[in-house]
């Protein structure tokens, strides 16, 4: 999943009355399943009486829900958890809680860290939220709740989303794959599918709340499984529910395009032509140091099948440099690949160990810190040249474009995704509101961003 920096705030729907209910603040830093159980949270919470403020300053209850996928988030995350501890001063009753993997990941050691820090609740721990925020009212120690549970898939709660167009949807948990610099197996558990029926009800639940554009969830998403139904059946049957216009999936892994699954992509017009691939390496010694179950000749010919029978898919992927050992001629395979696919997009990081990873135990760091910098500057030039040439294809062409608001950069401007997952920037004029298609012809673009003018009726 990719990461995000930036804090969520949500809203909730009307609340049971209670008399003096505690107001709530969620923030949320990480990939989409962080803002997905961010959903989970406050919903869950709103029925329970408590009502969300987007004022952290009159917060009773701050929530920081949390990733883990890098070291340097989870510094970043104790700074701003110390930040937040300042209105502590104000009112002494706030309640300053951590959620999600870091709490997973660093377990009770963050209380030495952080002794302001009340409350520390891992992934499958939120159904309890109400319980430990209660016992923190009549208590003085803090309430830890780190309980592993492979049948908790939250299935009564409705999640309260963010106000926007898209919809997440979280159709698996857990990560069975065990890659030696991932920490998600040791966070988030093992792996597990929410059952298919309770997936086409939020579906068709986001469907009647007015939403066009639903994602569907799991860290190895293509991986799903309920009974009898796998994923090529799961989007099968979204693709069937009046009211959604485009569906799209994150993150499946490489080894697990079988042939019907791309067949049912490409006979539907509602599954976006849209594929994040995360390759991480593309020498073949790399992948097998860093476990990941495909090669470099297998990830090309998902590629090729991909391409073939959807012919305008856009491809992004993630990668990797530094990893432990990582060689010159390593690192030049994958930018060989990088050549080669042309993907529309990358994620591109330096690798950093995380404790508790394989990597970190059993493989040693031993790239230098400049030979790391370095191969990722080189990688981002190269990638930055072949997203420019990708989008500026793109010119003169007309594209049906979801609106998702106004430009942060330009009032007068909007901004939306293609089907294809390009964000486009256009002029406002008439009617035009957030949630609504129209079609925009393209008359140029950078490497990150296409621009254009909506095309009259």
């Amino acid at each position: 999943m990719t990461e995000s920096t930036d804090s969520t705030v949500l809203e909730p729907p009307e609340v049971s009355a209670r008399a003096q209910p505690r107001s709530l603040y969620v923030e949320t830093y990480g990939c989409q399943m962080n803002k997905a159980d961010s959903e989970l949270i406050v919903g869950l919470l709103a029925r329970e009486g408590y009502r969300v403020t987007d004022r952290v300053d009159r917060a009773d209850v701050i929530l920081v829900n949390t990733c883990a996928i890098r070291e340097n988030a989870e510094q970043r995350v104790i700074g701003r958890m110390s930040e937040l501890s300042r209105f502590k001063t104000a009112n002494p009753g706030l309640i300053l809680g951590l959620c999600g993997c870091m709490s997973q990941h660093l377990g009770d050691r963050i209380i030495d860290k952080a002794p302001y820090i009340d409350l520390v609740a891992g992934p499958d721990s939120y159904r309890r939220l109400p319980a430990m925020l209660r016992t923190l009212s009549t208590e003085d120690e803090p309430a830890l709740d780190l309980t592993w549970d492979r049948a908790e898939h939250y299935l009564d709660i409705d999640p309260v989303r963010e106000a926007g167009v898209n919809g997440w949807i979280t159709i698996m948990r857990g990560c069975d794959k065990m890659c030696t610099f991932c920490i998600v197996p040791f966070v988030r558990g093992r792996e597990r599918s929410t059952p298919h029926g309770e997936v086409i009800r939020q579906i068709e639940h986001l469907a009647a709340e007015g939403y066009r554009e639903v994602t569907l969830l799991g860290q190895t998403v293509n991986k799903y499984r309920d009974g009898g139904v796998d994923f090529a059946d799961l989007l099968s049957r979204a693709a069937e529910i009046d009211g959604i216009e485009r569906i799209r999936f994150t993150s499946p892994h490489p080894a697990h395009f079988p042939d019907r699954l791309i067949e049912v992509m490409a006979a539907s017009p509602k599954i976006c032509p849209h594929t994040h691939l995360p390759l991480q390496s593309g020498a073949s010694t790399t992948l097998s140091r860093m476990r990941r179950d495909y090669t470099p000749e297998s990830f090309l010919d998902v590629v090729r099948r991909l391409r073939e029978n959807i012919p305008r898919i856009a491809l992004t992927t993630d990668i990797i440099v530094g990893f432990c050992g990582e060689t010159e001629e390593e690192f030049e395979a994958t930018c060989e690949m990088m050549r080669a696919v042309r993907f529309d997009s990358a994620f591109m990081f330096k690798y950093s160990p995380r404790p508790g990873t394989a990597s970190h135990r059993r493989l040693a760091d031993d790239v230098p810190e400049e030979v790391k910098a370095r191969r990722l500057t080189d990688i981002i030039d190269m990638q930055k040249s072949i997203s420019d040439a990708r989008n500026q294809a793109y010119r003169g062409r007309t594209v049906q474009v979801l609106v998702e608001g106004r430009s942060r950069r330009d009032a007068d401007k909007l901004f939306g995704k293609t089907d294809t997952f390009k964000t486009v920037v256009f002029p406002a004029q008439g009617e035009i509101v957030s949630n609504a298609v129209v079609p925009v012809r393209v008359n140029g673009s950078t490497p990150f961003t296409l621009f254009g003018d909506v095309v009259a009726a």
